[in-house]
């Protein structure tokens, strides 16, 4: 049985804004980890721990230099993804051979009220992503990937209230069993329960996804063709984004692509919002 965890920090207990990462790094950096090695000792505790050869972690935040290559240390059977830039963004190296993936520190899409840091990939360039006419956040989108690319299901979420009620509340993948780190007052503002508390929390919830019957999960999935519309923080993006074979303008702030292949559009996706940034 493999495993694959894609780790990224928004969503975590302990930060509250993008200024932890730059200014108290090293605080930053011990929240990530902490939280990993949580859902290590949750692997550890599980029935089927003697089944899984093989943790792949990729380090999904940022340029994904986070996380510490001594969580191999704590559990052999670690292998971490690190760096950036990288093809498949967030889900780097997976394919079929997984059997289950968790999302960790994930965080609500952008333009979620009360949500922590709320973006969709890129909170400087991307407004909106719709695939399909449904709303997307990160944590849909790399579902998918999972999903439709790799016939692998998402049973754990771990992040914030405002990614809870998306998933759970607006049904967005009713579900997967969900840990909430803090309860997000505002973008930059949340309460955070107690550690003791939420390493209990995550766990138990590992445990019971892992001692499941996983193989029963639905696949986040969607019918090809698909198709993406996104929605750009201002026009002089797509005035650059645009000239992309492949890419349609359809209005000041948007862009469409089709395609039968959804690694082709994730890839396209993530290539925009990278784009944006530099436009």
């Amino acid at each position: 049985m493999k495993l694959y965890l894609s780790v990224d920090m928004e969503g975590l207990a302990g930060i509250t804004n993008w200024k932890d990462e730059t200014e108290e790094r090293e605080r930053f950096r011990k929240a990530m980890n902490q939280q990993v090695e949580w859902v290590l000792e949750g692997i550890a505790a599980s029935r089927r721990n003697s089944e899984i050869t093989k943790i792949l972690i990729a380090d999904s935040h940022g340029g994904g230099q986070n996380l510490s290559y001594d969580l191999s240390e704590r559990d052999p059977r670690v292998w971490l993804v690190s760096g950036s830039p990288r093809p498949q963004y967030m889900m780097p190296a997976m394919d079929e051979s997984y059997d289950l993936a968790f999302f960790v520190g994930y965080h609500g899409g952008a333009g979620e009220q009360a949500s922590s840091m709320d973006h969709t990939y890129s909170g400087a360039s991307v407004q909106n992503v719709f695939i399909n006419g449904k709303l997307m956040n990160e944590s849909t989108i790399n579902a998918a990937y999972a999903g439709i690319v790799n016939k692998t299901p998402v049973g754990l979420v771990i992040g914030d209230s405002g990614l809870e009620k998306q998933l759970k509340g607006d049904g967005m993948m009713p579900w997967v069993e969900f840990v909430c780190t803090k309860e997000s007052l505002a973008r930059f503002a949340a309460v955070y329960k107690p550690k003791p508390q939420l390493r209990e929390e995550t766990i138990a919830a590992v445990k019971k996804v892992l001692d499941s019957d996983y193989q029963n999960l639905p696949l986040y999935t969607f019918e090809a063709p698909y198709h993406c519309q996104m929605d750009l923080t201002n026009s002089a993006k797509c005035d650059v984004i645009q000239q992309m074979p492949g890419i349609q303008r359809t209005g000041g702030r948007t862009l469409e692509m089709d395609s039968d292949c959804y690694a082709d559009l994730f890839s396209a996706i993530h290539g925009v919002a990278s784009m944006g940034r530099l436009a």
